[in-house]
Protein backbone atom coordinates (compact mmCIF):
# COMPACT_ATOMS: atom_id res chain seq x y z
CA UNK A 1 0.00 0.00 0.00
CA UNK A 2 3.16 2.48 0.84
CA UNK A 3 3.96 1.71 -2.76
CA UNK A 4 0.65 2.85 -4.54
CA UNK A 5 0.62 5.80 -2.40
CA UNK A 6 4.37 6.88 -3.53
CA UNK A 7 3.58 6.60 -6.83
CA UNK A 8 -0.46 7.87 -7.14
CA UNK A 9 0.93 10.43 -5.49
CA UNK A 10 4.16 11.28 -7.43
CA UNK A 11 1.60 11.21 -10.67
CA UNK A 12 -0.66 13.48 -8.75
CA UNK A 13 2.32 15.46 -8.12
CA UNK A 14 3.26 16.21 -11.93
CA UNK A 15 -0.53 16.03 -12.93
CA UNK A 16 -0.75 19.53 -10.30
CA UNK A 17 2.34 21.23 -11.02
CA UNK A 18 3.25 23.82 -13.49
CA UNK A 19 0.82 22.60 -16.61
CA UNK A 20 -2.31 22.20 -14.76
CA UNK A 21 -2.11 24.66 -12.51
CA UNK A 22 -1.01 27.42 -15.20
CA UNK A 23 -4.09 25.82 -17.69
CA UNK A 24 -6.81 26.58 -14.64
CA UNK A 25 -4.57 30.01 -14.13
CA UNK A 26 -4.52 31.05 -17.44
CA UNK A 27 -7.96 29.78 -18.51
CA UNK A 28 -9.54 31.96 -15.86
CA UNK A 29 -7.56 34.89 -16.28
CA UNK A 30 -8.86 34.99 -19.68
CA UNK A 31 -12.42 33.92 -19.11
CA UNK A 32 -12.49 36.99 -16.23
CA UNK A 33 -11.19 39.51 -19.52
CA UNK A 34 -13.73 37.25 -21.90
CA UNK A 35 -16.90 38.30 -19.69
CA UNK A 36 -15.19 41.83 -19.33
CA UNK A 37 -15.15 41.48 -15.90
CA UNK A 38 -18.39 41.42 -14.94
CA UNK A 39 -18.55 38.60 -12.75
CA UNK A 40 -15.90 40.35 -10.21
CA UNK A 41 -17.33 44.26 -10.54
CA UNK A 42 -21.17 43.89 -11.02
CA UNK A 43 -21.44 42.95 -7.05
CA UNK A 44 -24.73 44.51 -6.75
CA UNK A 45 -26.28 42.62 -9.37
CA UNK A 46 -24.83 39.46 -8.19
CA UNK A 47 -25.88 39.90 -4.95
CA UNK A 48 -29.44 40.77 -5.72
CA UNK A 49 -29.45 37.52 -7.95
CA UNK A 50 -28.06 35.87 -5.04
CA UNK A 51 -28.01 36.34 -1.19
CA UNK A 52 -30.77 38.31 -1.74
CA UNK A 53 -33.24 36.19 -3.41
CA UNK A 54 -32.90 34.22 -0.18
CA UNK A 55 -35.17 36.30 1.25
CA UNK A 56 -37.55 37.05 -0.84
CA UNK A 57 -41.16 35.00 -1.34
CA UNK A 58 -41.63 35.59 -5.58
CA UNK A 59 -40.69 32.50 -7.05
CA UNK A 60 -38.38 32.20 -10.10
CA UNK A 61 -39.84 32.67 -13.39
CA UNK A 62 -39.29 30.00 -16.66
CA UNK A 63 -38.79 26.20 -17.05
CA UNK A 64 -37.11 23.91 -14.43
CA UNK A 65 -37.56 21.30 -11.94
CA UNK A 66 -36.26 22.89 -8.59
CA UNK A 67 -35.52 27.22 -7.56
CA UNK A 68 -32.64 28.51 -8.65
CA UNK A 69 -31.93 29.02 -5.05
CA UNK A 70 -32.27 25.33 -4.19
CA UNK A 71 -29.87 24.52 -6.99
CA UNK A 72 -27.45 26.64 -5.90
CA UNK A 73 -27.83 24.97 -2.07
CA UNK A 74 -27.16 21.60 -3.96
CA UNK A 75 -24.04 23.07 -5.67
CA UNK A 76 -22.59 24.81 -2.17
CA UNK A 77 -23.37 21.44 -0.52
CA UNK A 78 -19.89 20.44 -2.53
CA UNK A 79 -18.33 24.29 -2.45
CA UNK A 80 -19.18 24.14 1.69
CA UNK A 81 -17.75 21.13 2.64
CA UNK A 82 -14.26 18.78 3.71
CA UNK A 83 -12.69 20.96 1.04
CA UNK A 84 -12.95 24.26 3.45
CA UNK A 85 -11.51 22.19 6.30
CA UNK A 86 -9.30 19.38 5.31
CA UNK A 87 -8.32 20.65 2.08
CA UNK A 88 -7.18 24.33 3.84
CA UNK A 89 -5.41 22.60 6.80
CA UNK A 90 -3.72 20.23 4.03
CA UNK A 91 -2.97 23.41 1.85
CA UNK A 92 -0.67 24.75 5.15
CA UNK A 93 0.36 21.80 5.95
CA UNK A 94 2.06 21.06 2.28
CA UNK A 95 2.35 24.18 1.35
CA UNK A 96 2.86 26.40 4.27
CA UNK A 97 0.54 29.64 5.04
CA UNK A 98 1.25 30.73 1.62
CA UNK A 99 -0.79 28.38 0.04
CA UNK A 100 -4.29 30.26 1.29
CA UNK A 101 -2.84 33.25 -0.59
CA UNK A 102 -3.14 31.06 -4.14
CA UNK A 103 -6.36 29.72 -3.00
CA UNK A 104 -7.87 33.00 -3.06
CA UNK A 105 -6.44 33.65 -6.39
CA UNK A 106 -7.67 30.44 -7.77
CA UNK A 107 -11.07 31.15 -5.90
CA UNK A 108 -11.12 34.96 -7.60
CA UNK A 109 -10.32 33.70 -11.02
CA UNK A 110 -12.63 30.26 -10.73
CA UNK A 111 -15.73 32.53 -10.54
CA UNK A 112 -15.58 32.87 -14.19
CA UNK A 113 -15.06 29.40 -14.60
CA UNK A 114 -17.75 28.27 -12.38
CA UNK A 115 -20.17 30.58 -14.66
CA UNK A 116 -18.98 28.76 -17.76
CA UNK A 117 -19.93 25.32 -16.59
CA UNK A 118 -23.71 26.65 -15.07
CA UNK A 119 -24.20 28.45 -18.45
CA UNK A 120 -23.34 25.49 -20.50
CA UNK A 121 -25.29 23.64 -17.75
CA UNK A 122 -28.81 25.24 -18.53
CA UNK A 123 -27.82 25.81 -22.40
CA UNK A 124 -27.40 22.21 -22.98
CA UNK A 125 -29.94 20.81 -20.63
CA UNK A 126 -32.47 18.04 -21.19
CA UNK A 127 -35.72 17.19 -19.95
CA UNK A 128 -36.47 13.54 -18.90
CA UNK A 129 -39.73 12.84 -18.19
CA UNK A 130 -40.84 8.94 -18.43
CA UNK A 131 -38.03 7.85 -16.25
CA UNK A 132 -38.39 11.05 -13.64
CA UNK A 133 -39.78 14.39 -13.97
CA UNK A 134 -36.02 16.30 -13.84
CA UNK A 135 -34.00 18.59 -16.35
CA UNK A 136 -30.35 16.91 -16.52
CA UNK A 137 -27.10 17.91 -17.76
CA UNK A 138 -23.39 17.32 -17.09
CA UNK A 139 -20.40 16.92 -18.97
CA UNK A 140 -21.29 13.86 -21.22
CA UNK A 141 -24.36 15.78 -21.99
CA UNK A 142 -22.42 18.95 -23.03
CA UNK A 143 -20.39 17.15 -25.34
CA UNK A 144 -22.65 15.25 -27.26
CA UNK A 145 -25.37 18.31 -26.97
CA UNK A 146 -22.89 21.11 -28.63
CA UNK A 147 -20.42 18.38 -30.21
CA UNK A 148 -21.87 15.69 -31.67
CA UNK A 149 -19.27 13.48 -29.44
CA UNK A 150 -22.58 11.03 -28.38
CA UNK A 151 -19.61 7.84 -28.05
CA UNK A 152 -17.13 10.09 -26.21
CA UNK A 153 -19.82 11.13 -23.74
CA UNK A 154 -20.42 7.92 -22.83
CA UNK A 155 -16.80 7.09 -22.16
CA UNK A 156 -16.63 10.14 -19.92
CA UNK A 157 -20.00 9.15 -18.06
CA UNK A 158 -18.53 4.94 -17.39
CA UNK A 159 -15.57 7.04 -16.33
CA UNK A 160 -17.33 8.99 -13.53
CA UNK A 161 -19.45 6.07 -12.61
CA UNK A 162 -16.69 4.03 -11.48
CA UNK A 163 -14.15 6.14 -9.78
CA UNK A 164 -16.93 9.76 -9.21
CA UNK A 165 -17.60 7.69 -5.79
CA UNK A 166 -13.85 7.39 -4.65
CA UNK A 167 -13.92 11.04 -4.08
CA UNK A 168 -16.11 10.32 -1.48
CA UNK A 169 -13.80 8.73 1.11
CA UNK A 170 -11.94 11.81 1.59
CA UNK A 171 -15.27 12.88 2.85
CA UNK A 172 -16.06 9.77 5.45
CA UNK A 173 -12.04 9.83 6.18
CA UNK A 174 -12.92 12.88 7.20
CA UNK A 175 -15.84 11.91 9.58
CA UNK A 176 -14.33 9.09 10.91
CA UNK A 177 -11.15 10.87 12.36
CA UNK A 178 -13.54 13.41 13.66
CA UNK A 179 -16.03 12.21 15.47
CA UNK A 180 -13.61 9.74 17.13
CA UNK A 181 -11.32 13.19 17.80
CA UNK A 182 -15.14 14.74 19.63
CA UNK A 183 -16.82 11.39 20.77
CA UNK A 184 -14.51 8.96 20.97
CA UNK A 185 -17.21 6.63 18.97
CA UNK A 186 -15.50 3.57 16.74
CA UNK A 187 -15.64 4.35 13.00
CA UNK A 188 -17.69 1.48 12.09
CA UNK A 189 -20.48 2.74 14.09
CA UNK A 190 -19.99 6.31 12.70
CA UNK A 191 -19.59 4.96 9.14
CA UNK A 192 -22.90 3.23 9.36
CA UNK A 193 -24.84 6.08 10.33
CA UNK A 194 -23.38 7.89 7.45
CA UNK A 195 -24.07 5.53 5.19
CA UNK A 196 -28.32 5.01 5.86
CA UNK A 197 -28.95 8.49 6.32
CA UNK A 198 -26.98 8.94 2.71
CA UNK A 199 -28.89 6.58 1.37
CA UNK A 200 -32.16 7.66 3.02
CA UNK A 201 -31.75 10.72 1.41
CA UNK A 202 -30.17 10.07 -2.13
CA UNK A 203 -33.22 7.82 -2.57
CA UNK A 204 -35.64 10.21 -2.22
CA UNK A 205 -34.40 12.17 -5.86
CA UNK A 206 -33.94 15.03 -6.65
CA UNK A 207 -36.13 16.91 -4.72
CA UNK A 208 -35.51 15.76 -1.24
CA UNK A 209 -31.88 15.89 -2.48
CA UNK A 210 -32.63 20.04 -3.13
CA UNK A 211 -34.74 20.01 -0.14
CA UNK A 212 -32.35 19.17 2.17
CA UNK A 213 -29.34 21.11 1.35
CA UNK A 214 -31.47 24.06 0.91
CA UNK A 215 -33.02 23.73 4.86
CA UNK A 216 -29.05 22.76 5.82
CA UNK A 217 -26.86 24.68 3.77
CA UNK A 218 -26.96 28.26 4.74
CA UNK A 219 -27.49 27.39 8.72
CA UNK A 220 -24.12 24.96 8.22
CA UNK A 221 -22.04 27.84 6.95
CA UNK A 222 -23.78 30.49 9.00
CA UNK A 223 -23.04 28.21 12.41
CA UNK A 224 -19.55 27.77 10.90
CA UNK A 225 -18.32 31.25 10.25
CA UNK A 226 -20.10 32.02 13.29
CA UNK A 227 -17.72 29.60 15.70
CA UNK A 228 -14.42 30.29 13.61
CA UNK A 229 -15.34 34.38 14.28
CA UNK A 230 -15.47 33.89 17.59
CA UNK A 231 -11.90 31.91 17.93
CA UNK A 232 -10.87 35.07 15.86
CA UNK A 233 -12.44 37.57 18.31
CA UNK A 234 -10.63 35.53 21.31
CA UNK A 235 -6.94 35.99 19.44
CA UNK A 236 -7.81 39.41 17.54
CA UNK A 237 -4.24 40.16 18.25
CA UNK A 238 -2.53 37.54 16.12
CA UNK A 239 -5.01 38.33 13.25
CA UNK A 240 -3.66 40.82 11.17
CA UNK A 241 0.18 38.76 11.86
CA UNK A 242 -1.78 35.85 10.30
CA UNK A 243 -2.90 37.58 7.01
CA UNK A 244 0.64 38.65 7.13
CA UNK A 245 2.11 36.22 6.89
CA UNK A 246 -0.18 34.45 4.66
CA UNK A 247 0.93 37.40 1.70
CA UNK A 248 4.51 36.92 2.70
CA UNK A 249 4.95 33.31 2.45
CA UNK A 250 2.88 33.38 -0.98
CA UNK A 251 6.06 34.73 -2.43
CA UNK A 252 8.80 33.51 -0.43
CA UNK A 253 9.92 30.09 1.37
CA UNK A 254 8.06 29.48 4.29
CA UNK A 255 11.13 29.00 6.93
CA UNK A 256 11.30 24.85 9.07
CA UNK A 257 9.25 26.28 12.32
CA UNK A 258 8.90 23.74 15.45
CA UNK A 259 7.58 20.75 13.54
CA UNK A 260 6.83 21.87 10.32
CA UNK A 261 9.29 21.23 7.75
CA UNK A 262 8.90 24.62 5.79
CA UNK A 263 7.71 25.18 2.14
CA UNK A 264 8.94 26.33 -1.04
CA UNK A 265 6.93 28.98 -3.24
CA UNK A 266 6.30 26.23 -6.09
CA UNK A 267 4.61 24.26 -3.28
CA UNK A 268 2.58 26.83 -1.67
CA UNK A 269 1.25 27.66 -5.25
CA UNK A 270 0.93 24.26 -6.32
CA UNK A 271 -1.17 22.98 -3.25
CA UNK A 272 -3.12 26.56 -2.73
CA UNK A 273 -4.43 26.31 -6.24
CA UNK A 274 -5.35 22.54 -5.93
CA UNK A 275 -6.94 22.97 -2.67
CA UNK A 276 -8.46 25.64 -4.07
CA UNK A 277 -10.39 24.17 -6.92
CA UNK A 278 -10.98 21.38 -4.93
CA UNK A 279 -13.00 23.68 -2.25
CA UNK A 280 -14.41 25.39 -4.83
CA UNK A 281 -15.62 23.53 -7.32
CA UNK A 282 -14.24 25.80 -10.13
CA UNK A 283 -13.33 24.35 -13.34
CA UNK A 284 -14.44 20.68 -12.38
CA UNK A 285 -17.88 20.76 -14.34
CA UNK A 286 -20.26 20.14 -11.37
CA UNK A 287 -21.59 23.88 -12.10
CA UNK A 288 -23.27 22.26 -15.16
CA UNK A 289 -24.70 19.54 -13.08
CA UNK A 290 -26.28 21.05 -10.10
CA UNK A 291 -27.77 24.22 -11.91
CA UNK A 292 -29.27 22.40 -14.87
CA UNK A 293 -32.34 21.44 -12.83
CA UNK A 294 -32.63 25.38 -12.31
CA UNK A 295 -36.00 27.65 -12.59
CA UNK A 296 -34.34 30.95 -14.33
CA UNK A 297 -35.42 33.54 -16.97
CA UNK A 298 -32.46 33.45 -18.37
CA UNK A 299 -29.57 31.05 -18.05
CA UNK A 300 -26.88 34.14 -17.37
CA UNK A 301 -28.92 35.11 -14.36
CA UNK A 302 -28.35 31.30 -13.06
CA UNK A 303 -24.48 32.31 -13.80
CA UNK A 304 -24.43 34.80 -11.00
CA UNK A 305 -24.78 31.87 -8.53
CA UNK A 306 -21.19 31.42 -9.81
CA UNK A 307 -20.38 34.39 -8.12
CA UNK A 308 -22.10 33.52 -4.83
CA UNK A 309 -20.94 30.37 -4.58
CA UNK A 310 -17.02 31.10 -4.75
CA UNK A 311 -17.92 33.89 -2.70
CA UNK A 312 -18.45 31.74 0.23
CA UNK A 313 -16.10 29.43 -0.44
CA UNK A 314 -13.30 32.13 -0.33
CA UNK A 315 -14.78 33.32 3.58
CA UNK A 316 -15.11 29.93 4.73
CA UNK A 317 -11.69 28.58 3.32
CA UNK A 318 -9.99 32.04 4.80
CA UNK A 319 -11.17 31.72 8.51
CA UNK A 320 -10.74 28.02 8.32
CA UNK A 321 -6.51 28.81 7.54
CA UNK A 322 -6.56 31.83 9.83
CA UNK A 323 -8.24 29.29 12.75
CA UNK A 324 -4.98 26.82 12.14
CA UNK A 325 -2.52 29.63 11.56
CA UNK A 326 -3.37 31.65 14.78
CA UNK A 327 -3.45 28.79 16.79
CA UNK A 328 -0.26 27.78 15.18
CA UNK A 329 -1.69 23.83 15.03
CA UNK A 330 0.03 23.09 12.39
CA UNK A 331 3.38 23.34 13.56
CA UNK A 332 2.71 21.97 17.22
CA UNK A 333 1.00 18.67 15.05
CA UNK A 334 2.83 18.17 11.84
CA UNK A 335 1.69 14.77 11.92
CA UNK A 336 -1.66 15.53 11.15
CA UNK A 337 -2.97 16.60 8.60
CA UNK A 338 -6.82 17.53 6.55
CA UNK A 339 -10.27 18.03 9.16
CA UNK A 340 -8.34 16.33 12.05
CA UNK A 341 -6.01 19.74 12.26
CA UNK A 342 -8.63 21.87 12.14
CA UNK A 343 -10.43 19.96 14.82
CA UNK A 344 -7.22 20.10 17.06
CA UNK A 345 -7.32 23.70 16.52
CA UNK A 346 -10.54 24.47 17.82
CA UNK A 347 -9.58 21.97 20.75
CA UNK A 348 -6.90 24.40 21.09
CA UNK A 349 -8.89 27.47 21.87
CA UNK A 350 -12.69 26.14 23.11
CA UNK A 351 -10.96 22.95 24.56
CA UNK A 352 -13.21 20.32 25.08
CA UNK A 353 -16.55 21.95 23.09
CA UNK A 354 -14.41 23.21 20.62
CA UNK A 355 -13.18 19.22 19.56
CA UNK A 356 -17.03 18.25 20.30
CA UNK A 357 -18.31 21.63 17.82
CA UNK A 358 -15.97 20.66 15.26
CA UNK A 359 -16.77 16.83 15.07
CA UNK A 360 -20.29 17.72 14.75
CA UNK A 361 -19.46 20.22 11.64
CA UNK A 362 -17.47 18.57 9.69
CA UNK A 363 -19.84 15.63 9.81
CA UNK A 364 -22.60 17.83 8.65
CA UNK A 365 -19.86 19.42 6.05
CA UNK A 366 -19.14 15.87 4.61
CA UNK A 367 -22.89 14.59 4.68
CA UNK A 368 -23.81 16.95 2.17
CA UNK A 369 -21.09 16.82 0.36
CA UNK A 370 -21.33 13.16 -0.03
CA UNK A 371 -24.83 13.73 -1.15
CA UNK A 372 -24.23 16.45 -3.57
CA UNK A 373 -21.48 14.28 -5.41
CA UNK A 374 -24.28 11.63 -5.38
CA UNK A 375 -25.99 13.61 -7.56
CA UNK A 376 -23.08 14.38 -9.93
CA UNK A 377 -22.54 10.39 -10.66
CA UNK A 378 -25.92 9.89 -11.03
CA UNK A 379 -26.26 12.21 -14.01
CA UNK A 380 -23.72 9.57 -15.87
CA UNK A 381 -25.54 6.91 -15.01
CA UNK A 382 -28.31 9.09 -16.77
CA UNK A 383 -26.78 9.60 -19.99
CA UNK A 384 -25.55 6.16 -20.29
CA UNK A 385 -29.60 4.62 -19.86
CA UNK A 386 -31.15 7.43 -21.09
CA UNK A 387 -35.09 8.39 -20.12
CA UNK A 388 -36.03 4.80 -20.50
CA UNK A 389 -37.01 2.34 -17.19
CA UNK A 390 -33.96 0.98 -17.92
CA UNK A 391 -32.00 4.37 -16.26
CA UNK A 392 -34.59 4.19 -12.86
CA UNK A 393 -33.72 0.23 -12.81
CA UNK A 394 -29.52 1.61 -12.61
CA UNK A 395 -30.03 4.70 -10.52
CA UNK A 396 -31.81 2.25 -7.76
CA UNK A 397 -28.30 0.03 -8.16
CA UNK A 398 -26.17 2.50 -8.84
CA UNK A 399 -26.67 3.88 -4.67
CA UNK A 400 -25.56 0.97 -3.38
CA UNK A 401 -22.02 0.51 -5.53
CA UNK A 402 -21.94 4.57 -4.30
CA UNK A 403 -22.10 3.85 -0.89
CA UNK A 404 -19.11 0.98 -0.93
CA UNK A 405 -16.16 3.20 -0.94
CA UNK A 406 -17.64 5.78 1.78
CA UNK A 407 -17.92 2.49 4.13
CA UNK A 408 -15.23 -0.15 3.36
CA UNK A 409 -12.45 2.57 2.65
CA UNK A 410 -12.38 5.28 4.81
CA UNK A 411 -9.14 4.04 6.55
CA UNK A 412 -7.10 4.48 3.86
CA UNK A 413 -4.02 7.03 4.63
CA UNK A 414 -5.19 10.66 4.17
CA UNK A 415 -2.36 11.27 1.78
CA UNK A 416 -3.63 8.15 -0.26
CA UNK A 417 -7.08 9.73 -0.46
CA UNK A 418 -5.80 13.27 -1.70
CA UNK A 419 -3.79 11.64 -4.26
CA UNK A 420 -6.64 9.71 -5.67
CA UNK A 421 -9.55 12.94 -5.39
CA UNK A 422 -6.40 15.04 -6.98
CA UNK A 423 -6.20 12.82 -10.16
CA UNK A 424 -9.67 12.45 -10.65
CA UNK A 425 -10.05 16.48 -10.03
CA UNK A 426 -7.80 16.71 -12.60
CA UNK A 427 -9.58 14.56 -15.28
CA UNK A 428 -12.59 16.42 -14.59
CA UNK A 429 -11.02 19.78 -15.01
CA UNK A 430 -9.09 18.74 -18.06
CA UNK A 431 -12.63 17.86 -19.76
CA UNK A 432 -14.60 20.75 -18.71
CA UNK A 433 -11.91 23.29 -20.01
CA UNK A 434 -12.58 21.69 -23.24
CA UNK A 435 -15.95 21.49 -23.31
CA UNK A 436 -16.34 25.66 -22.16
CA UNK A 437 -13.74 26.74 -24.83
CA UNK A 438 -15.49 24.72 -27.47
CA UNK A 439 -18.17 26.23 -27.14
CA UNK A 440 -17.25 29.88 -26.07
CA UNK A 441 -19.37 31.24 -29.11
CA UNK A 442 -21.91 30.34 -27.92
CA UNK A 443 -21.50 31.12 -24.46
CA UNK A 444 -20.70 35.03 -25.60
CA UNK A 445 -24.05 35.13 -27.66
CA UNK A 446 -26.16 34.37 -24.44
CA UNK A 447 -23.90 36.64 -22.56
CA UNK A 448 -24.36 39.48 -24.83
CA UNK A 449 -28.02 38.64 -24.72
CA UNK A 450 -28.72 38.79 -21.57
CA UNK A 451 -26.52 42.32 -20.65
CA UNK A 452 -27.35 44.05 -23.91
CA UNK A 453 -30.89 43.09 -24.71
CA UNK A 454 -32.62 40.98 -22.05
CA UNK A 455 -31.72 42.91 -18.91
CA UNK A 456 -32.08 46.55 -20.12
CA UNK A 457 -35.17 45.44 -21.55
CA UNK A 458 -36.52 44.23 -17.47
CA UNK A 459 -34.98 47.63 -16.59
CA UNK A 460 -37.21 49.43 -18.62
CA UNK A 461 -40.72 47.46 -17.28
CA UNK A 462 -40.68 45.26 -20.08
CA UNK A 463 -41.17 41.71 -19.85
CA UNK A 464 -39.07 40.31 -22.65
CA UNK A 465 -39.81 36.35 -23.26
CA UNK A 466 -38.15 33.86 -21.07
CA UNK A 467 -34.81 32.43 -22.18
CA UNK A 468 -35.47 28.79 -21.42
CA UNK A 469 -33.34 25.60 -22.71
CA UNK A 470 -34.39 21.84 -22.17
CA UNK A 471 -36.24 20.61 -24.83
CA UNK A 472 -34.00 17.89 -26.49
CA UNK A 473 -34.75 14.88 -25.79
CA UNK A 474 -32.36 11.88 -25.14
CA UNK A 475 -31.75 9.51 -28.24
Amino acid sequence: MDMVTQKLAAFSEWLWDWPLVLLIMASGIFLTFFYKGKYIIEIKLHFNNTYKKMFQKTEDTGKGTVSGFAAACTAMANTIGVGNIGGVASAIVSGGPGAVFWIWIADLFGISLKASEIILGQRYREKFDESMDEYVCDRSFVMKNSMGWKVGGIILAFFVVVFGPWTNVVQSEAVTSSVAEAFHINSYITLAVLGITVFVTIFGGLKRISGAMERVVPVMAIVYFGAVLILLLMNIVNVPQAFLGIIKSAFSPTAAVGGFAGASVRQAIRYGIARGVYSSDAGTGYGMVAHAPAITDHPIRQSSWGWGEVVVDLVVCTMTALAIIITKSYIVYPDITSAHLTTVAFGHVFGNIGTLFMGVAITVFAWTTIIGLYYSCEKSINYIFGDSKFNKIAVRLYMLYFLVPIIFFSNLEADLLWAITDLISGMYVIVTLILIFANLKEIKRLFNDFWYRFLPAKEKGENPPVVSYGEVKNK
